[in-house]
């Protein structure tokens, strides 16, 4: 991870990388992860799904407190009753902030902690609900977290259970593949969680999360190697934004060979 590292040099950014028992670059830095967080919220929702304590058709009325602008559709249509599955797909494909609002409402801050604590999150953690804009009086971030552990919760999403298949399906769904998987050949509208991939190639389930001074991915990536959790955490100053980009597609590339994709494949971008 040189490369890395050299992208960093005088402290500018901090990128944290994590492939666990393979990567591991600031994993335990605590930072802030932007819509990434909201990987915490849909891994607790699949969870209730899976055990018959949430139903996914419960329709839930969009209040004016949950409309948030930035990422989403929520904020522009028109209709105000959706169901928690239509919730769910809407938060993981498009980020969407108002849903993810209202799917925080409906199971509460408390309950999305418990749950997480309960997967094995400790320093990785959602503070309050998104806030456009968010006043000195809110909390500091919508959420906080650590490579190291978002790294071995995503490498724990084999689809053996009902949960992590669901959670792979929604993640799978995911419209942002700019950051990690940006510069791999892959197919981005590949919904299926596969049993192999065509030579050369990878399958990628994940979440990014984009806001100013960051930008973040956490994903199962799927190769010729196998199966590989990875995150990917990139924080730096307002204006910084094109450089973290960058920085996160170099770890992809890294990534990338870890997933079985020879050489000359992952270098073909570079």
């Amino acid at each position: 991870m040189t490369e890395l590292d050299a992208a960093c040099e005088g402290g500018a950014c901090t990128v944290a990388v994590s492939v666990p028992g393979l990567i591991s670059l600031d994993e335990d830095t605590e930072l802030t992860l932007a819509s990434t967080g909201k990987l915490l919220l849909l891994a607790v929702v699949a969870r209730a799904l899976a055990a018959g304590e949430l139903d996914p058709a419960e329709v839930v009325e969009i209040q004016e407190d949950d409309r948030c602008g930035g990422s989403g559709l929520l904020g522009v249509l028109s209709a105000r009753r959706w169901t928690v599955g239509d919730l769910a797909v809407l938060t993981a494909s498009v980020s969407d902030n108002t849903a993810t609002n209202a799917l925080l409402r409906r199971l509460g801050l408390d309950r999305v902690a418990e749950g997480a604590a309960g997967l094995g999150f400790a320093r990785t953690r959602i503070l309050d609900r998104i806030r456009e804009p968010r006043l000195p009086s809110h909390p500091p971030t919508f959420a906080v977290g650590t490579a190291g552990e978002l790294a071995r919760f995503a490498a724990g999403l084999d689809g053996r259970q009902e949960w992590t298949r669901l959670l792979l399906g929604w993640m799978a769904h995911n419209t942002d593949r700019s950051l990690v998987p940006a510069l791999l050949p892959h197919e981005p509208e590949d919904r299926r969680i596969p049993g192999a991939v065509p030579a050369g190639t990878v399958w990628v389930a994940n979440k990014t999360g984009t806001d100013t001074g960051v930008r973040a991915d956490v994903g199962v990536m799927i190769g010729p190697g196998g199966r590989i959790g990875y995150a990917v955490l990139a924080n730096g100053p307002a204006g910084s934004e094109h450089a973290l980009v960058t920085r996160a597609r170099q770890a992809g590339l890294a990534i990338g060979r870890l997933a079985g994709l020879p050489d000359g494949v992952a270098d073909l971008a570079t």
